[in-house]
């Protein structure tokens, strides 16, 4: 089952010390600065967080940025940190305790980043196999990250997105090829410390041309990430809504006109809601892009002695039937499709 990727990937490293320096010196002393990026998610049988350091040119050698960002070691640090997550449990009076759980983080090389500003296809990331707790009943969890490096300890702490209640309401979906028919809806119960979410629908379909195999296809829409104050709200869930024509508008850009002799097959139709926490929202507004002439980029970290974001997610897939009426105008349109 397709999951969605959401907001939550988040821009590592890029322009996160862009600020303006009335200094003629390009080059300060160099300081070692830990950057940190860390998502927990509790369905995932790992995670990883990524832990770098900034770096810089010097007076003596002012090499082009985006020259140093190709060397994996102007930004890795040598061999292994010492990384863990402890494990809190909240107790009486609201306040939390270590469980006496201690992750300890070790580190991998994955070999599949694309290609961009910073080196690749390599990066080193540390990572961890063991699987988290998530609010259940009374029971509410949060992490702490400590990093130590040399004298110094690098801490961040996050509590948990999830929980038992937070699930796709919508079972049963209505598109059409009309623009003035009214709108749809997706419901869905909250996710337990989620300060921002993301609905993304995929509908799947097989699709068979003449002469070749039946081959899976989808289209893929999202309505973009939404902060809780910016969600509808009714009886105690969240509401997004949607344009019923949204998925003709996919299908015909996807497609076409090239329809004959064109075989295609419902498939599921999926709904994706991603939820993350405070941290990550105040990191995704700080960092978007702005319409203000001001050139003064503000700073957003909730690590201690370093830069960077510490938080949790969680990405949830339902499935929900496409309506009668749907199934016969998605037939009608002569592209092909039929019932399976």
């Amino acid at each position: 089952m397709r999951k969605t990727n959401l907001f939550f990937v988040c821009a590592m490293l890029i322009g996160f010390l862009a600020s303006c320096n009335t200094k003629v010196e390009l080059y300060a002393d160099y300081k070692d600065v830990p950057v940190v990026y860390g998502l927990i998610d509790v369905t995932q049988d790992t995670n990883y967080v990524k832990i770098v350091r900034a770096f810089s040119g010097s007076n003596d050698n002012p090499i082009d940025a985006s020259q140093v960002a190709l060397i994996a070691d102007s930004s890795n640090y040598p061999g292994k940190l010492n990384a863990q997550i402890i494990e809190y449990k909240k107790g009486y009076g609201n306040t939390y305790e270590p469980t006496g759980r201690v992750i300890v983080l070790d580190t991998i090389t994955i070999h599949d980043k694309h290609e961009g500003t910073f080196y690749a296809p390599d990066q080193k990331v540390y990572y961890t196999t063991e699987r988290f707790n998530t609010n259940i009943g009374n029971a509410e969890y949060k992490y702490g990250l400590a990093i130590v490096r040399g004298n110094d300890t690098i801490t961040s702490e996050t509590g948990i997105v999830g929980g038992e209640e937070f699930k796709i309401l919508t079972q049963s979906v209505t598109f059409s090829p009309n623009a003035n028919d009214k709108y749809g809806k997706v419901s869905f119960r909250p996710a337990d410390n989620a300060a921002v979410y993301e609905v993304t629908m995929t509908f799947n379909y097989r699709e068979q041309k003449p002469n070749e195999a039946m081959t899976e296809k989808q289209v893929s829409w999202s309505y973009g990430a939404l902060s809780i104050n910016d969600l509808e709200t009714e009886n105690n869930f969240f509401v997004v809504r949607y344009n019923q024509n949204t998925l003709f508008n996919a299908l015909r850009s996807a497609i076409g006109a090239d329809t004959l002799n064109v075989d295609r097959v419902f498939g599921p139709f999926e709904i994706h809601v991603a939820a993350g926490g405070r941290e990550l929202y105040n990191y995704i507004q700080v960092n978007s892009p702005s319409e203000s002439f001001a050139q003064t980029i503000p700073d957003y970290t909730n690590v201690n002695g370093g830069f960077g974001v510490f938080s949790s997610r969680i990405n949830l897939t339902g499935t929900a039937s496409l309506s009668p009426k749907t199934q016969v105008d998605l037939i009608g349109m002569n592209w092909g499709f039929r019932q399976r």
